[in-house]
């Protein structure tokens, strides 16, 4: 759908566009169109709903704009955020699918764990998500961190995981610090690609606000207005754990992933995220999600590998915990 709209004489367009079109560039993020402008005249070209919702954004913009004279950046991010909220509430309650940067890509869940996960992550600040391989513990998380970012109610996605190799020593890899980590956070980035394509990915990362980076880079940081994602959290220790957690900001939501059955910590460490589950499960405003088997949704031969390993699914850690509160139940 292609939509030209003619914009009021506000007295100064530079003020309705931003430097450099900063604002028209928010504007077409959000909503994944292109916009041209022209003097006084902005075409808008993409689906029908997008265009329209775009449309009543700037709209919106220019009632601003008449009333105040000025329009800042967070203006716009405000009537994005208004418009996304006019639409949920037209919507009804929030269905768990979700929509995505990728134009005609919607991420759904399959399975009712998976479908309780991704309620789990709308409706709380902080959840944990402890399951096999293939049950889409990462893929699920950075679809609701990109649906809140397309909407507007989030600002930044930050993407975190521990650089702790799995049962090999590879020795010291070659490049800059860049090079050297990238090989841990491939996982993230091949999510990512399936919901935004390269080059708005890598515009979103040369402007920060989607931020790719290894666990031990978090310390000292507070993140407000973000989404927090920590991968591969079996293989945190608990001191790190610890640091990760006291990383959430206002208006953020962190969500951390795991496998207990994949703790590549060498023996004298407890996994941070088996000892921050029994820790915080109790506390109100965070949610503790377990994916089992019958939500793997790989090739229907991972879920039974992964019966095949049950009994090694426990980490070591927690097979101490159990034996200890056995020992203490026989001495009572």
């Amino acid at each position: 759908m292609e939509l030209v709209i003619t914009l009021e004489e506000t007295g100064d367009r530079l003020a309705m566009f931003g430097s450099a079109d900063r604002h028209l560039r928010l504007i077409r993020e959000a909503f994944g169109i292109r916009i041209f402008a022209r003097d006084a005249t902005l075409k808008l070209d993409g689906e029908a709903g997008a265009v329209s919702r775009a449309a009543s954004v700037i709209d919106r913009i220019q009632q601003h704009a008449r009333k105040h004279r000025h329009v800042n950046e967070q203006d716009v991010r405000d009537a994005i955020a208004a418009q996304a909220a006019e639409r949920s509430a037209e919507a009804g309650p929030p269905s768990a699918t979700l929509d995505v940067f990728s134009r005609g890509t919607a991420v759904q869940p399959k399975t009712d764990g998976q479908r309780h996960y991704v309620e789990a992550m709308l409706h709380h600040d902080l959840t944990f998500c402890i399951g096999p391989a293939g049950t889409g513990k990462t893929y699920l998380a950075v679809a609701v961190a990109m649906s809140l970012l397309k909407m507007n109610r989030i600002k930044r996605l930050v993407l975190a995981r521990p650089a702790v190799e799995a049962g090999e020593k590879l020795g010291y890899l070659p490049g800059d610090m860049q090079a050297k980590v990238n090989p841990y956070l491939r996982p993230l980035f091949d999510a990512m690609h399936d919901m935004m394509d390269y080059d708005h990915m890598r515009r979103l990362m040369a402007n920060d606000v989607i931020e790719v980076i290894p666990l031990a880079f978090m310390r000292g940081r507070t993140l407000n207005n973000a989404a927090i994602i920590l991968d591969e959290a079996q293989n945190t220790t608990v001191p790190q754990m610890l640091m990760f957690l006291t990383r959430l900001g206002h208006n953020s939501k962190m969500i951390i992933t795991g496998d207990d059955s994949q703790v590549d910590l060498e023996a004298r460490h407890t996994s941070g995220l088996y000892d921050a589950v029994e820790r915080v499960k109790r506390i109100r405003g965070i949610s503790v999600v377990r994916l089992t088997q019958s939500d793997i949704v790989r090739h229907k031969l991972v879920t039974h590998i992964v019966e095949a390993y049950g009994t090694l699914s426990r980490p070591k850690s927690r097979r101490r915990a159990e034996s200890a509160e056995r020992d203490e139940e026989a001495a009572e």
